[in-house]
C-alpha cells in the first residue's frame, strides 16, 4: 500500500479548536469540526492490497482466537444482543412483522402438529446488527474503491456480502464512557472524544490493541423498546476524531449500545454519519450496532472474549446478530 498521511487515510478535517491544526498532529486531543471524504487516490488500495475484500477481518487469525479463548476462565456468558420484536425501534421503512403459522397434520398415530412463524423484515438492518462494507459508500464506491455498480445485483452484492465475514472471536474491550462521566446515560448527541477514550482506558487499566473489538457503553440502550422516538432521534457516540484514534490502533470492529456507534446527528450538520464512511468504506472496519450492554457494564470488565457470528445472508449488507461476551 502506498504511504498515506493520516489526512489521506481519514479525509480532510475542518478547523480544530487549537489554532486550526489538523487531527493527529496536535498534542491535545480535540473534537473535529468537519470531515471530507478522501478521494480515490488517497484511500486506495487498502493496506491489504487492491484485491482485498476482507478489510480488518484479515486480523482475525488463529492466534488471535487462541488469545481470546485464554480470557475464558469461569465459562460465564453475557448476552449482548437485543431481543427482536415488533416493539423495537426502527428507522424509515424498516420493519419486523412476525406472524405465527400453525398447521396440524393430525395423523391418527401421534396427532402431530406444527408451529412456525413468518417474519417480514430487513434482516440485515434491524436489531443488534453487524454492518458489512457495501452498506455504505463514498459516492459510487465502497471499500477498497470497488464500484457499487460492478458488484450490485437484484438479489444482493456479488462481492463483500455479509456471508463472507465469518466468525469473529477476539478480545473485546468495553470502554464505559457513561461511568467515566458519572451518569447512567450520556446526553443526547454527546460526542465521545479522544480525551474520553484516553481517560476511560486509564481509569479501567486497559489499552486498545490490534485486532480488538472496541465497544463503547453510553447507556443509550436502556431506551430500547421503552422510548423509541428518543432512541432514533439522536444518540451519544464517537465523533470523527475518536473514530480515527481507535482505527489507528487496528481494531476488527467498533460497537456500541446505540444505533450508529457514532454521535448523531453529527456536530457538523453538513455531513451525515461520517464515521460509517471512515470505518466501513475507508478502512474496512465493521460496526456493531444496537448492542445490549447494561449487564456487561455492571461487571466492569477490563477485557473479555467476544463472539459474533453473522448470518450467512448471501450478498447482504449486514446481519442481525446475537453476540456474547465470555469470561
Amino acid at each position: 500500500m502506498q504511504a498515506l498521511s493520516r489526512r489521506g487515510l481519514f479525509g480532510g478535517l475542518g478547523c480544530l479548536a487549537c489554532g486550526g491544526a489538523h487531527l493527529g498532529l496536535t498534542a491535545t486531543p480535540v473534537q473535529a469540526q468537519g470531515w471530507m471524504p478522501p478521494d480515490t487516490a488517497q484511500r486506495c488500495p487498502s493496506r491489504w492490497g487492491p484485491n482485498d475484500r476482507r478489510g480488518a477481518m484479515n486480523l482475525m487469525t488463529p492466534d488471535r482466537a487462541k488469545r481470546a479463548a485464554g480470557l475464558i476462565r469461569t465459562g460465564e456468558i453475557v448476552e449482548l444482543g437485543q431481543t427482536l420484536s415488533q416493539q423495537m425501534p426502527f428507522f424509515g421503512t424498516r420493519r419486523f412483522d412476525q406472524h405465527l403459522k400453525r398447521s396440524f397434520m393430525n395423523p391418527e398415530a401421534n396427532r402431530r402438529g406444527s408451529n412456525e412463524e413468518i417474519v417480514l423484515t430487513e434482516i440485515g438492518q434491524v436489531g443488534t446488527q453487524l454492518d458489512m462494507f457495501p452498506h455504505q459508500t463514498i459516492g459510487e464506491e465502497t471499500y477498497n474503491c470497488v464500484k457499487v455498480a460492478d458488484i450490485a445485483s437484484r438479489s444482493g452484492f456479488t462481492e463483500m456480502g455479509v456471508d463472507t465475514v465469518g466468525t469473529i472471536f477476539t478480545r473485546g474491550v468495553l470502554l464505559d464512557i457513561a461511568a467515566l462521566k458519572g451518569v447512567p446515560v450520556l446526553g443526547d448527541s454527546y460526542e465521545i472524544t479522544v480525551a474520553d477514550i484516553e481517560q476511560a482506558q486509564q481509569r479501567q487499566n486497559i489499552r486498545i490493541e490490534e485486532g480488538d473489538a472496541v465497544i463503547f457503553h453510553t447507556g443509550w440502550g436502556t431506551l430500547w423498546a421503552l422510548d423509541n422516538a428518543r432512541y432514533v432521534r439522536s444518540c451519544p457516540g464517537i465523533g470523527v476524531a475518536a473514530a480515527q484514534y481507535v482505527i489507528e490502533r487496528n481494531p476488527i470492529l467498533m460497537g456500541s449500545d446505540n444505533w450508529p456507534v457514532e454521535v448523531a446527528p453529527n456536530p457538523d450538520r453538513n455531513v451525515s454519519l461520517p464515521v460509517h464512511q471512515i470505518a466501513l468504506v475507508v478502512n474496512g472496519v465493521h460496526l456493531l450496532e444496537n448492542m445490549k450492554l447494561d449487564e456487561l457494564a455492571q461487571r466492569r470488565p477490563s477485557e473479555f472474549a467476544l463472539m459474533v457470528q453473522p448470518l450467512k445472508i448471501k450478498g447482504g449488507t449486514g446481519s442481525t446478530v446475537a453476540p456474547s461476551a465470555l469470561f
